[in-house]
């Protein structure tokens, strides 16, 4: 059987729309101006859905077109946009793709969301969790300890059934039907208390109320007197990465705060979602 959570008591923007971006300062010199310039033309190039013409590019950013053209034949020369030969618009090149691949890549989770987790646990007085989907479980990564002398106490790295924690339950409801449909096939779902949702037709009923509500909770449903809040953080492509959580005794999260808390959780979820450069889905 996986790890248990235990409680310790221990004392220890809408795509397509074009914009105006942030203007170069007219007071910048040189070099650093005309960088200034390219970047901003590359930010008003990534807010466009399609090409776009010379003329409203230079308007948007705010520059002559003789020196918008300049600038982007600089980029261009440099794969960082194209103009297509048949339209003469103007698209974002192949480099720029693969500088943001880089971001995406190298960016680091846990790390950026540390400080999150660490306000989430001034601001509530519980213990902050970061986990992620691994297969029918999820996985503790990060932990913010609170300091009360009852709280929560989870191994990092150990994993959970997700239909039995708030975590897990966050996550999955953010996953799309195929992705879902699976982890019901792989999924014993195990009915670790007498609380725990083991039919699959009341857990699709969950998931729906945590999507319109924008977190979920679990509610000793993995383990007895221990109760959860949690949101899903997204990705770039709106899937979800993760999910961070607040838990902590029955005693102390009573419905009355998990009302309160929930919305907490959600608001930070959708911070570090931010942070990551994610996006949360619009139906959400």
């Amino acid at each position: 059987m996986p790890p248990r959570t235990t409680l310790s008591t221990s004392s220890s923007v809408t795509r397509g729309l074009k914009r105006p971006v942030a203007r170069a300062p007219k007071d910048a010199s040189g070099g650093v101006q005309s960088l200034t310039r390219g970047l901003t033309l590359l930010e008003q190039l990534a807010e466009s859905e399609g090409g776009i013409s010379l003329t409203e590019i230079s308007q948007l950013a705010g520059l002559a077109p003789s020196t918008a053209h300049r600038l982007l034949n600089t980029l261009a020369d440099m794969g960082f946009v194209f103009q297509a030969p048949d339209s003469g618009l103007w698209y974002i090149g192949l480099k720029t793709y693969r500088v943001g691949c880089a971001f995406v890549s190298n960016r680091d989770f846990v790390g950026e969301s540390h400080a999150y987790l660490r306000k989430l646990m001034e601001q509530s007085g519980e213990t902050a969790n970061l986990s992620i989907i691994d297969g029918t479980h999820v996985c503790f990564i990060a932990q913010v300890q609170c300091h009360e002398v009852m709280r929560m106490l989870v191994r990092l790295g150990s994993r959970l059934p997700a239909h039995a924690s708030g975590s897990g339950k966050a996550i999955l409801s953010a996953l799309p039907e195929d992705e879902l449909a699976i982890f019901f096939r792989e999924s014993k779902l195990q009915k670790l208390t007498a609380k725990t949702t083991t039919d699959v037709d009341q857990l699709r009923l969950q998931f729906g109320a945590i999507r319109a509500r924008g977190y979920s909770y679990d509610d000793e449903e993995n383990a007895l007197g221990l109760r959860c809040v949690a949101a899903p953080i997204y990705d770039e492509y709106s899937e979800p990465l993760g999910a961070i959580s607040l838990a902590g005794p029955i005693a102390r999260l009573s419905d009355e705060r998990i009302l309160k808390l929930g919305p907490l959780v959600a608001h930070t979820a959708r911070e570090i979602t931010e942070k990551l450069g994610g996006v949360v889905p619009v139906s959400i």
